[in-house]
């Protein structure tokens, strides 16, 4: 991984995982832990996406939110193999799925799978976005993430909140 790529995603990350704590949330050292690698490894397999170094980083960037998601509650129980198959199955669904219809991802080696639901295409200042839910089987046991989404002039989804 360039050296840019490493200065764009590390902060970013640090900066999601930062956020991940609130006492309105609950959330602990566990959780934030979580949301950090998930949110470091949604970075780097997100910056492997796109042609040049400018979808690289806004991969790397709706890797490292979507990672971050997943990292908070469940990444610890998905390996780098579940992430990354999550993380292709999340931008096919924004990309090309249909509005309610699952668009689904499962790991044959570890046996965990899941679905993402995209929402109907919206715009938003002059963009495409589209809300999902990603719902991930870990040992038979949903664990859901709800989201949104906008599309970039070069493809790249860059999540909102």
């Amino acid at each position: 991984m360039s050296k840019a790529k490493w200065i764009c995603a590390v902060p970013l990350a640090a900066c999601l995982a930062a956020c991940a704590a609130t006492p309105e949330t609950g959330q602990g050292a566990k959780e934030n832990t979580g949301t950090a690698i998930g949110a470091v490894t949604g970075a780097l397999i997100g910056s492997q996406f796109g042609g040049n170094l400018a979808s690289h980083l806004a991969a790397g960037v709706a890797g490292a939110a979507i990672g971050g998601l997943i990292g908070n509650r469940i990444g610890a129980s998905m390996d780098e193999e579940d992430k990354k198959r999550a993380y292709a199955a999340q931008m096919q669904a924004l990309e090309s799925g249909q509005s309610g219809a699952a668009v689904t991802w499962k790991n044959p080696d570890s046996g965990r799978y899941g679905t993402i639901v995209p929402g109907p295409a919206y715009q938003q200042a002059g963009n495409t976005c589209r809300q999902y839910t990603h719902t991930i089987y870990i040992d038979g046991k949903p664990q859901t993430a709800r989201g949104a989404a906008c599309r970039n002039p070069d493809g790249t989804w860059t999540p909102i909140s």
